[in-house]
């Protein structure tokens, strides 16, 4: 407002001139956004995982994101390896880590590390205190395990093992989501889970009563995979692939590393 001495803002001008710096502001943070997402240093990435992931191979690639990215934001979703392949090949997921998963025409994937699987069972059972478990010791038990359909290719892989080891097996299978319904029944005293090492280490050390125990060589392990659709992924799932796999290098070097180190202590 203007008269022949002075100059005054109006309700409204006042009113903008409070407001405009807060959103120029906004502003200036937006075109930063989206500058990050375009160099992939930004954006979101869904997530999907088995539920065993979480007990150690889930939080090794979250805090390798985290560190080489972190403006990237990760929402994750438990699923069982069988869902995963489609929902990555439906959109719905960005990335999935799943346990042998199924082959699937527009997924690609790759493995990202190998683990053991331990014996677990209560500490009342017979073979507790035998460390290692020999595959041919577990003849005559009743092996727990989750059912086939959740993850067909990993469930075939442990039952391979014990078809190599030349004797047939009793199996019995939990209905409610593992794992803690596996933990819940071995608690009991007369059946033998065979998690990931990761799963069986953790059920160990949580007071409940059961005991991990390696499983002699051959063994049995199961391979982790990362999976993302064939189509061209955003810079931000570029990024996450590539956290993934250097985290993947890390581990797998530590552990030859260990495995050597445990070679040279051998008599």
């Amino acid at each position: 407002m203007r008269d022949s001495r002075h100059v005054e803002l109006t309700t409204a001008g006042r009113v903008l001139l409070e407001e405009a710096p807060a959103a120029l502001a906004a502003l200036e943070r937006a075109a930063e956004r989206a500058r990050l997402a375009g160099e992939g240093i930004a954006g979101t990435v869904r997530l999907g995982y088995a539920p065993t992931a979480g007990f150690e191979t889930l939080g090794a690639i979250l805090a390798a994101v985290e560190h080489d990215t972190p403006n990237v934001t990760v929402i994750a979703s438990e699923l069982f390896s069988a869902e995963i392949p489609a929902r990555v090949l439906a959109g719905e997921l960005d990335v999935g880590v799943a346990l042998h998963p199924e082959p699937m025409r527009g997924v690609r994937s790759e493995p990202l590390r190998r683990e053991p699987h331990v014996a677990l069972l209560s500490h009342r059972h017979r073979l507790a205190g035998t460390d290692p478990i020999s595959l041919n010791s577990l003849e005559n038990e009743t092996l727990l395990l989750f059912p086939r359909e959740l993850a067909p290719a990993y469930y075939d892989r442990i039952i391979a093992a014990f078809e190599e080891s030349g004797f047939e097996r009793r199996v019995v299978s939990f209905a409610d989501p593992p794992p803690q319904a596996m933990l819940a029944r071995l608690q009991a005293g007369h059946e033998v889970g065979l998690p990931p090492a990761s799963l069986g280490s953790h059920a160990a050390g949580a007071g409940s009563g059961l005991i991990a125990r390696k499983i002699a060589q051959p063994g049995i392990v199961g391979e982790w995979s990362i999976l993302w659709a064939a189509r061209a992924p955003s810079a931000a799932v570029e990024r996450f692939l590539e956290s993934a796999r250097r985290c993947a290098d890390q581990n797998n070097a530590a552990a030859l590393a260990e495995t050597n180190q445990r070679r040279t202590r051998s008599p």
